[in-house]
């Protein structure tokens, strides 16, 4: 059986994902308006927002988002 042949050397260069923090704030004249943070990390960290909840990447603080039921809906 032939033996496999392992290259050695140098891995190629990988680049990273660049930051998406950018999108977490908007302006609105003269004022900044930041995403909702994270309570137990403080400001600087942000939730994420998927599939009804937000969530915190960190120290995985979820937050549920709540469901209208159809009698608040009928009300209004």
């Amino acid at each position: 059986m032939p033996k496999k042949i392992v290259k050695k050397g140098k891995k190629p260069h990988k680049n990273k994902p660049t930051s998406k923090k950018y999108t977490k704030y908007k302006i609105e004249g003269d004022k900044i308006i930041r995403d909702k943070t994270c309570p137990r990390c403080g400001p600087g960290i942000f939730l994420m927002q998927s599939q009804g909840r937000l969530y915190c990447g960190k120290c995985h603080y979820t937050e549920f988002e709540k469901k209208e039921t159809a009698k608040e809906e009928s009300n209004k």
